[in-house]
């Protein structure tokens, strides 16, 4: 037997870094140099994979009807991508999408135990993962020449928050910040991310998206991460109740889709709402 010591597999920081690292040039190229459809080509499988994360966890015994999940996903994806200039869309997705749930579960009944999570999870499901994904692709191409710089920025503010949180609990962290949903989370942490999604939107405005003022841009990256860790937080509680560490293994040292766009579905929805409503 040799006494040479086996190695030590790379830390779930190194691993994130390295994935970060080919991700981010590929994202950039395709947001400044390819089309607006091409990053909605992007946006879209994303979504239907973290949909397929999440109704694996709430439909975890019936494949069938993670497919039909997925499907809703797609469908409510494409209407409001393709056709939601008119107004009778999205108020027909909405309501579409919320009633076929309990109806679905009515078909495919089964444990009648879970049947209230499953009926919820298929109403609900399509619209939170569908819509705020569709709405970062809605970003780059409706909000004219800034659009691929108002989706980086809406980027930065959910992956800024995200790192400033890690280093911040793990340096500071000492209060807990929901430990019944999420034990690791600090309150330090949590501070140490609004921090640091603050300090992406001075970037965006000095750097890359002039055109955003200074005094809308503070205080949108606050709301905007604060709601991305309660994003976080959610997707935590729902991973908790079913009983699962991670969303999926598909995103090396990141877990799942779902789990790198947590917070992402709330910093896209926000920014979106500011560029409709104030902008």
């Amino acid at each position: 037997m040799s006494d040479t010591p086996a190695k030590k597999p790379p830390s779930n920081l190194v691993v994130r870094l390295a994935t970060a690292l080919v991700a981010a040039p590929l994202i950039l190229g395709l947001l400044y140099r390819g089309p607006a459809w091409g990053f909605y080509l992007l946006v879209l499988p994303a979504a239907l994979v973290g949909a397929s994360e999440l109704f694996a966890m709430t439909h975890a015994r019936d494949r069938f009807a993670q497919v039909i999940g997925v499907a809703l996903t797609a469908g409510v994806s494409l209407s409001i991508y393709l056709l939601g200039a008119d107004p009778r869309v999205p108020m027909t997705v909405v309501a579409v999408a919320s009633v076929l749930g309990p109806l679905l579960t009515l078909a495919r009944l089964g444990d009648i135990s879970t049947a209230a999570l499953r009926a919820t999870a298929m109403g609900v499901g399509p619209l939170f993962v569908g819509v705020p994904m569709t709405l970062l692709a809605m970003l780059r191409r409706d909000t004219g020449p800034d659009g691929a710089s108002y989706v980086l920025m809406t980027l930065m503010f959910a992956w800024f928050s995200d790192t400033g949180g890690y280093f911040a609990g793990r340096y500071f962290g000492k209060r807990k910040l929901y430990e019944a949903v999420s034990p690791k989370k600090t309150i330090e942490g949590a501070i140490g991310g609004l921090i640091a999604a603050a300090f992406g939107a001075c970037l965006a405005h000095f750097w890359f998206l002039r055109s955003i003022p200074l005094w809308h841009a503070l205080p949108l990256s606050l709301v905007a991460a604060a709601l991305g860790q309660a994003g976080d937080l959610g997707e935590s509680l729902i991973k908790r109740s079913v009983g699962v560490k991670d969303s999926g293994h598909i995103v090396p040292g990141h877990g799942g889709i779902l789990d790198r766009v947590d917070a992402l579905l709330m910093t896209s929805t926000v920014v979106y709402l500011y560029t409709i409503w104030l902008r």
